[in-house]
């Protein structure tokens, strides 16, 4: 089948350029762009990396005089500020681009449809809207993050079709098949952190590393610890392959925080309670400039991080088995509600089908709930 070659065509393509850089461009958002001038691609690009050019001056240096007259399609509005690198609208402006059509605005409070003002300003056509809501879930974890100063927390975890995360035993090698395995690797790249609690750590001594058929960028290794459990001997202290982070308590054992912090780990200290804190430790994480974590919790994490309204999207992988067993690990384990009315609904589900597993996605809907309560 021959494809209308029209704007949505156009667009499409700088989408699929954008998607394919997610995961390399740090609390950046991933955009694409094309240039097109009669009816002829003469420019791409994509940001690649944070602190380094962005979709918009790589499609037009590519495009070179070519940009004259173009039509440039992107799919995040062009930026009007100075960052860490030159405004992309003063770049299209000085291209003499005819026509920009953006997919998206942009949520940064330094933006905020200054970029589209400003190249209006210049006499360019500027159409918005098309492919928005493609533009925006693309971007999901940086919308938030530029918004909130929070990082965006997606929870995957792997149970069997009875809700089962391991056997009574513990043993949990392996509840889905290799190629939910493999797509869990892909969501490492796609996180700037992942985030685990230790009692995972002490089951099963992971690396929590990005292990796929190409080089891919690891995460930084949260590990949510309230007492300190963590061996100085843990893979991911050896290995030196990323940060590791460790949110603890203010009552943490002194002696035991500067061994760890000698052994290169960073400590952070989230609450005066028993247990961390996890919304002092979401806030303290965004200081840090983590925009998004990959929580690979067993079910307590997982379960406090949901009553407490922290995760934002839920992937879950269901592998066709029973397990069984009343002892067995849940996917999410708190204290839960009295009525089937008060259950957090999931909104926006898609189904895939991943090798002989089935995927869930979808997003939590707190309601009024705040911090677990209604």
């Amino acid at each position: 089948m021959l494809d209308v070659l029209n704007d949505e065509t156009y667009m499409r393509l700088a989408l699929d350029m954008a998607a394919k850089a997610k995961g390399q461009t740090d609390i950046n958002p991933v955009v694409g762009c094309v240039v097109v001038n009669e009816g002829r691609i003469v420019g791409l690009g994509a940001h690649l990396k944070r602190g380094e050019g962005h979709a918009e001056v790589h499609a037009l240096a590519m495009a070179g005089p070519a940009a004259e007259g173009a039509t440039v399609y992107v799919t995040l509005e062009p930026c009007s500020h100075h960052g860490r690198t030159p405004p992309c609208c003063d770049r299209i402006i000085a291209a003499k681009a005819a026509r920009v059509v953006v997919a998206s605005t942009d949520p940064n409070p330094l933006v905020a449809g200054r970029g589209i003002a400003k190249l209006r300003e210049a006499g360019i056509t500027v159409e918005v809207g098309l492919l928005g809501s493609e533009s925006q879930k693309m971007n999901e974890a940086f919308n938030k993050f530029i918004t909130s100063g929070l990082p965006y927390v997606t929870v995957k975890s792997a149970m069997t079709m009875d809700g089962k995360l391991a056997a009574k035993t513990g043993d949990s090698r392996y509840v889905s098949g290799p190629e939910s395995r493999e797509l869990t690797h892909t969501l490492r790249h796609q996180h700037m952190a992942i985030m685990v609690g230790v009692q995972t750590l002490l089951a099963d001594d992971p690396e929590l590393t990005t292990r796929l058929q190409v080089p891919a960028a690891h995460p930084i290794r949260i590990i949510v610890d309230s007492k300190l459990r963590m061996p100085l001997h843990a893979k991911l202290l050896q290995d030196k392959i990323s940060p590791v982070l460790i949110l603890t308590t203010e009552h943490a054992d002194p002696s035991k925080c500067a061994a760890l912090v000698a052994a290169g780990a960073q400590v952070v200290r989230c609450g005066s309670g028993e247990k961390v804190d996890l919304s002092v430790g979401m806030q303290l994480l965004g200081e840090r400039g983590i925009g998004s974590i990959l929580l690979e919790g067993g079910g307590k994490l997982n379960g406090s991080m949901l009553e407490q309204g922290l995760i934002d999207k839920i992937v879950l992988f269901i592998a066709p088995k029973l397990i069984g067993g009343a002892a067995s690990p849940s996917a999410f384990e708190f204290e839960g509600f009295d009525r089937m009315s008060e259950a957090i609904k999931i909104k926006d589900i898609q189904v895939q089908k991943v090798g002989p597993d089935v995927c869930l996605i979808g997003y939590p809907e707190y309601g009024d709930r705040v911090n677990g309560a209604t």
